[in-house]
């Protein structure tokens, strides 16, 4: 596993120990950004399931200012800090320990908005419907803003959630990815 393109091409990065997570292969991180970029122009992020952070730190590697890093799992974590530091991306990310819900709450209160947010929970427990949903009713996401949904393939997400918009979706191997947008 490693940052595909951008400032950090090529860094290793670390994946979480055990078999609790499921990182996303470089090939399917080329696939998203490539649905959805390839670059940024600066713009906030937030990873709600960070795992190793891979998503999220190709996002900054390739151009976004700041991106929040959530996960409930202490030594996903821990994970994310290291693979933060490798890049030297610290001081443009926030890393907490919490669960999507919560989490999701809590940056409703700091009055936040994001224009890029990865949902990558874990395939047997997915609520990716009503995270989406969520996010719309929370106002979340800025208006040119993406929503990417990476889910197990047989998962089948409806084309409109909310006020949002299936613009794409692929499938790679045993992964889907769905991208959201605000509908016209």
């Amino acid at each position: 596993m490693r940052v595909v393109s951008g400032t950090c091409k090529g860094r290793p990065l670390k994946a979480v120990p055990g078999v609790t997570t499921r990182p996303t292969t470089d090939k399917v991180k080329e696939a998203i950004f490539n649905m959805i970029g390839p670059y940024f122009d600066g713009g906030k992020g937030l990873d709600l399931f960070g795992g190793s952070g891979g998503l999220g730190i190709e996002a900054l590697s390739r151009g976004l200012d700041h991106m929040i890093f959530v996960d409930r799992d202490g030594k996903a974590i821990q994970t994310i800090k290291t693979n933060l530091a490798v890049c030297g991306f610290e001081d443009r990310a926030e890393v907490y320990r919490n669960d999507a819900e919560r989490a999701l709450k809590a940056v409703k209160k700091r009055e936040m908005t994001f224009d890029l947010v990865f949902l990558d929970p874990p395939y047997k427990a997915q609520k990716l419907k009503a995270l989406i949903e969520e996010i719309g009713e929370q106002q979340l996401l800025s208006k040119l803003g993406t929503i990417v949904a990476e889910h197990d393939n047989d998962v089948k997400l409806p084309d409109q959630i909310g006020g949002f918009s299936k613009e794409k979706f692929e499938v790679y191997g045993i992964t889907a990815i769905s991208i959201y947008r605000y509908s016209e």
